[in-house]
């Protein structure tokens, strides 16, 4: 059976009079830092976050293998586009910043912006349902159609302690293979895309799925297990799922844009 039609372009691009572009970056960058610190927002939004804790990342385009992270000591409401601190694959931060930033978001999200030139954002969140469904042995069941979507994408890695030891990285980036989404046991989930926009759609269909697997189970009746089937049929159609994060992101942007454009800045 043919994947569901999943847009193919790339989200629309939104500029700001109020937010020109710094002389010291490109056009491709300032872009990338006010969809990052969008994204940030939204897991504000949907509280997903975790205070200061967590942490999205974007690579810079571009040759130099930066990329960008949150200020270590602002909560996700507070993060615009000026304030990402850009890092490179040694942790040195480039430019000036006010702020260091959290070694643990330093080993995952280097770890795989180093292992996947592809893997154009990285977000890893701590979120109820998700550290919940992380503790099950099982991890993600096939309850909902929208866990059904997210399951081939799924990969696992062990708890190992908080994430400092760069040792990790190479176990962490071997677990993840060319999955999109991951799992971290006893931690929280993980969502890798080519653009900001892809990763958080994918995201967002995880954390989902954790919270209706999390709803159902608190229930203590039987649950309905779908026939291998109609997994192996909502497998086939949920290629290309990620895409479908071009078409919601001009539209949550102008949601945070009503709510307070300060992201832009």
């Amino acid at each position: 059976m043919a994947g569901l039609k999943f847009p193919t372009s790339k989200p629309e691009e939104h500029t700001s009079e109020s937010s020109p572009i710094p002389a010291s970056m490109t056009e491709s960058e300032w872009q990338t830092r006010i969809d990052l610190a969008a994204c940030y927002r939204l897991v504000a939004h949907y509280q997903w976050d975790d205070m200061i804790f967590t942490h999205l990342s974007a690579r810079v385009p571009g040759k130099d293998h930066h990329f960008l992270i949150n200020p270590y000591g602002m909560l996700f409401s507070e993060i615009t586009a000026s304030s990402l601190v850009k890092v490179d694959q040694d942790a040195n931060i480039i430019g000036d910043s006010d702020y260091g930033i959290n070694p643990a978001g330093f080993t995952i999200h280097s770890a795989i912006h180093m292992a996947r030139p592809n893997a154009g954002a990285v977000l890893h969140l701590h979120t109820r349902a998700g550290m919940a469904v992380s503790a099950q042995s099982k991890g993600l069941l096939p309850l909902t159609q929208t866990a059904m979507l997210v399951l081939p994408k799924i990969s696992y890695h062990d708890y190992e302690g908080v994430a400092v030891n760069l040792d990790e990285r190479e176990r962490l980036v071997n677990d993840l293979g060319d999955q999109d989404l991951m799992i971290l046991r006893n931690h929280g989930t993980l969502a890798v895309g080519n653009s900001v926009p892809e990763a958080f759609l994918i995201m967002y269909f995880l954390e989902k799925a954790c919270d209706a697997q999390i709803a159902a189970q608190s229930v203590g009746s039987s649950l309905n297990i779908p026939s291998d089937q109609a997994v192996e049929t909502t497998r086939q159609q949920s290629q290309g799922i990620h895409r479908a994060g071009n078409m919601a992101w001009p539209a949550l942007l102008r949601m945070l844009d009503k709510q307070d454009d300060s992201y832009r800045l």
